[in-house]
Order: C-alpha cells, then sequence, then structure tokens
C-alpha cells in the first residue's frame, strides 16, 4: 500500500473505525514524551489526524463537518493524554483504602477534560481547512492555540506539550531561548504533520516531497543554533557556594502519620551530615542545605524541638532551604487556620528568616474546586489538608546569604512556560523542591524532570531541584544535568551553583512574539477562509 492509498483509506473511514484510528494515532503520539523520546511518533500521529480532518466534510458539509472535526480531536487527544497520563492514578493509591474509589475517575476525566481543548483547536483548524500544505498551517494554529489554552485556562496544566518532544534532544531544546516551549509546539505541528502532504495528488510528486524535506531543513536549523549555542556560551561556577541536596525517599504514606515525625527528623538528619567523599566530610563545609517539599508530618514553625536540632546541625554561615506546610492564625471570626504549603530559610541559629507560599496550587491535590460544597459531601483533597492548602499572593524572589538571589518553584510550579521568575527581580537561580514519591516509578517524575530542563533554558538560569523522591538534580542554564541522583535513590547530592546567563529572547518577551505569529497565520488563513465553504 502506498502512502496515498494509506491517506486515502484514511480520509474515507467512517464510525467506530474512524473514532479507533484518532484515538490510536494520539496514544501512539505520547510515546514522543519522556521517558521514551521517540520523537518520530509524532510524524505517524499528526498525519494520521490531518487525513481524518480532510475526511470530515463527508459528514455533509457545513457546521456537521465542524462537528466531526472536534469529534476526532477531542479522540486523538484522549488517547494522546490517557497514554502519557495515566500515572496520575498512582497518587490514588497511597492511601488506597481513602481513595482507590476515585482512581478511574481520575484518569480517564483528566484525560477527557484536557481533550476538550483539542476538539475545540481542530474545529477552528477545520474551519480554516485549505488544500495541500495550507491546512498544515491551520492545524498548527488550530493546535498551537488549543495547548496554550490548556496550559493557561482554569489554572491550567501544560503537561506534556507537543514542544517537549522536539526539547529531548540538547542542541533542539536550545530553541527554547528564543521562543519558549509553546514555541516549539507549533513548530513540532507544522514539522511533524508535513508528512501528510505525501498523501496528497499523485501527480506532483516533486511539491509533495517539498513540504516534509522543507520540516527537515528547519529541524537542521535549529539543531545548528543549539550546537552553536551551546558550544560558545559559557557557563561559570558561583564562587564560594557549596550546595547538599537531600532526598530522602520517605514512603509517601509515612508523611502524613505524625507518629512518623522522629523516624523522618532523624533521617533528614543523617543524610544532611552523611561523608560524601574522603574531601567532604558531612555538613561542615556546607554554604546551603536544601530539602525538599513539605518535609515533615507536623508543622515545623511550632515545633521548637525540631529547630532545635536544625541549629545543632547547621554550621556557622550555612543557611537550609527547606519545604514545609506553615500555619497562619485564623482570619476574624473564623476558627479555622490558613494553611500554605512553603519553603522555609533557616539559618544557622534554627531562625526562619524568609518564607515562600506557593502560588499555584493543585487543584484537586492541594484543594478543591468548591472546597466547601464537595467537603460537605464527603469529599477531600488527596493532601488531606482540611479546607486545602491556601494559595501565596504573589512569585517572589528570596535573598539567600552567600548566594545570589533565589526565585522559588514548588512543586509544579515548575511546569509553567513563562511564570517561573517574580516580576519584582530576576533571580540568579531557581529552586525546584517537590515530591513525586505520589507516582512510583511512571513516566510521571521523569517528565516533570524534564520540563525543569527547559524551564532553565527558556529562562538562562540554573535550577536545582530537591525531591524526596524524584529526581533531584543540579541543572545548569543551558538544561544540561550537571549532578542527579536517580529516581528511588535515598542519599544527598553535594555539587556547586552554576551561574546565570543574561537574560534569554523568550525571559524578555516572553509569548508576545507567538501571538504575533498566531496572529499572522490567522490572516493567511482566514481570507481564503471567506470564500469557500466549510464542506
Amino acid at each position: 500500500m502506498t502512502v496515498v492509498d494509506l491517506a486515502r483509506s484514511i480520509i474515507l473511514s467512517w464510525g467506530w473505525k474512524r473514532t479507533g484510528l484518532a484515538f490510536g494515532a494520539g496514544a501512539i503520539g505520547a510515546l514522543a514524551m519522556p521517558p521514551f523520546g521517540f520523537f518520530p511518533a509524532l510524524a505517524i500521529s499528526f498525519p494520521v489526524l490531518v487525513w481524518l480532518l480532510d475526511g470530515a466534510s463527508a459528514a455533509g458539509g457545513g457546521w456537521r463537518t465542524i462537528w466531526a472535526a472536534a469529534k476526532t480531536g477531542w479522540w486523538f487527544a484522549f488517547g494522546y493524554h490517557l497514554a502519557g497520563l495515566w500515572w496520575i492514578g498512582a497518587a490514588f493509591l497511597v492511601e488506597a483504602d481513602r481513595f482507590a474509589w476515585a482512581l478511574p475517575i481520575a484518569v480517564v476525566a483528566l484525560p477527557a477534560g484536557l481533550a476538550l481543548f483539542t476538539a475545540l483547536g481542530t474545529a477552528v483548524a477545520r474551519l480554516l481547512w485549505r488544500p495541500g500544505a495550507g491546512r498544515i498551517l491551520a492545524l498548527a494554529l488550530g493546535l498551537g492555540l488549543a495547548e496554550y489554552g490548556r496550559g493557561t485556562v482554569l489554572t491550567g496544566f501544560p503537561w506534556n506539550l507537543y514542544g517537549y518532544a522536539l526539547t529531548q534532544y540538547l542542541w533542539l531544546a536550545q530553541a527554547a531561548s528564543l521562543v519558549g516551549v509553546y514555541g516549539l509546539t507549533l513548530v513540532a505541528i507544522l514539522v511533524f504533520a508535513s508528512p501528510s502532504v505525501l498523501g496528497d495528488d499523485p501527480d506532483d510528486a516533486a511539491g509533495r516531497a517539498f513540504v516534509p524535506a522543507g520540516a527537515i531543513l528547519v529541524l537542521m536549523c535549529l539543531g545548528l543554533y543549539g550546537g552553536w549555542r551551546v558550544s560558545t556560551t559559557p557557563v561559570g561556577m558561583v564562587e564560594g557556594v557549596r550546595l547538599r541536596i537531600v532526598q530522602p525517599d520517605i514512603p509517601q504514606d509515612a508523611r502524613f502519620r505524625p507518629e512518623e515525625r522522629d523516624t523522618i527528623l532523624a533521617r533528614y538528619l543523617e543524610l544532611s551530615d552523611k561523608a560524601s567523599s574522603p574531601e567532604r566530610m558531612g555538613v561542615r563545609d556546607v554554604t546551603h542545605l536544601i530539602w525538599p517539599e513539605s518535609a515533615f508530618p507536623f508543622f515545623l514553625i511550632r515545633d521548637r524541638a525540631a529547630l532545635a536540632q536544625i541549629a545543632n546541625l547547621l554550621p556557622p554561615g550555612t543557611t537550609l532551604l527547606t519545604g514545609a506546610a506553615r500555619p497562619e492564625a485564623p482570619a476574624p471570626g473564623r476558627s479555622d487556620i490558613r494553611v500554605y504549603n512553603s519553603v522555609y530559610m533557616i539559618d544557622d541559629a534554627g531562625q526562619i528568616t524568609e518564607t515562600y507560599d506557593k502560588v499555584h496550587l493543585v487543584p484537586f491535590g492541594e484543594y478543591l474546586p468548591f472546597q466547601d460544597r464537595l467537603e460537605s459531601m464527603g469529599l477531600e483533597a488527596v493532601t488531606r489538608v482540611r479546607g486545602g492548602f491556601s494559595a501565596g499572593d504573589r512569585r517572589r524572589t528570596l535573598t539567600v546569604p552567600g548566594a545570589p538571589p533565589v526565585g522559588i518553584l514548588i512543586c509544579y510550579e515548575i511546569i509553567f512556560p513563562g511564570e517561573a521568575t517574580s516580576g519584582d527581580r530576576r533571580p540568579g537561580w531557581l529552586l525546584n523542591v517537590t515530591n513525586d514519591a505520589w507516582f512510583g516509578f511512571t513516566p510521571g517524575p521523569y517528565q516533570h524532570m524534564h520540563q525543569a530542563q527547559v524551564r532553565a533554558v527558556e529562562e538562562g538560569l540554573p535550577i536545582v531541584r530537591a525531591a524526596n523522591n524524584g529526581i533531584s538534580a543540579v541543572i545548569d542554564p543551558l538544561g544540561r544535568v550537571l549532578r542527579m541522583l536517580p529516581l528511588g535513590a535515598r542519599d544527598s547530592l553535594d555539587a556547586d551553583l552554576p551561574t546565570a546567563l543574561a537574560p534569554t529572547p523568550f525571559a524578555r518577551a516572553g509569548h508576545v512574539p507567538l501571538a504575533v505569529v498566531f496572529f499572522g497565520l490567522f490572516l493567511i488563513l482566514a481570507r481564503p477562509a471567506r470564500r469557500r465553504s466549510l464542506g
């Protein structure tokens, strides 16, 4: 069977065959994401989607065509997100007796909801559809807008954006410093959908080959730019900063039990003062000690004994940065306390000198939408904080003794392109504390880690990552992993702190150039669209 024959059979498919093709093509595309990283999978997925959208006109023309395109897009995205995000269900098995009943709902409902954005995107694409290579532009505009929408609307969830298929290769990833991962998502759609034209009119073989050849040229140009940037950009180390990152690997269910207080704190203290080499005999020659997100099953700020043990651990001049839940006194007229998912900065006297409260909370994980109503029905957030965590008021850059100012990103705050730094001042590095023990040995922690690498490239900032169980690492501003503790390790990691680069074009301009490109694509496609029917 030739490519033309394959394209025709997909275009003419209908009913359950059409649904199955859309779902299967989307699921195959998930192989392009970490930890698999097989980016040619999207060169299979997107051409199938293009051909299915070609066949949407068989629904009868007009708005029936648009509705058929939307359904096709929904099934495509449902397959993509179900195959790429199934691991989220592992969080509901941490306390299976309380939350296992919700596992099927969560695993299916999230992909189904995210797929609505793609359905809208394919509907827009079909409205602007045109023959030949023009329909690839329409798909890029529709899906590009849809991906930006799902990353921003209703708090956003920009996980596994199509652009991450390209960023798993160091040289290709450098383009994120110019356009960010949303811009690379647009590039990925254009590049990986280009083989669809090989199924067009067989009498124009030369014309059909021109489009995918152009896509290969685009990838080559991105690679050449990335190679040039990596080879010509020096990255030094901050003088006098010696980091120790602790990855305690505490079982997730133990983190909820106050009776585990002494065991958990003892593990942190032990790993913090562990000799890592004959030259590094413990915490004595460390300037900055880093512990992961929500480190304790108690309120550290209220535990004087724990703070005293920390003070005894820290040598003079050493600073601890640690995740911790932070309680706040009730508001006037209320009896309930507010609790924040926070990072404390603690000096060698055991005094908390700075605090950052997480701004971007996880829906259903850290808080429940329509909290009072759902809690009255017996539901609770997976973190089991009654009333949910409260959100911090703003992103902040903290002043760190003996180190450049730091921007804090707690857990999945790292996944939002363009939101990694505060507006008040640019940090010299980013600290991402997290707890990926919720998801065990699944693709989730690898995907989370990779998104941190891309934020480093976008912002031109080094990232230090401390995970309870996940992947702890030091990432330089070019996205290279300098030191790392693998998933499942219980250990500490010593490292120097890389220096920051000058603000990248993306750090300066954000998503404004992407908006200009979207508008340009619309102008190109809209005028022809007004001169033809929807079918």
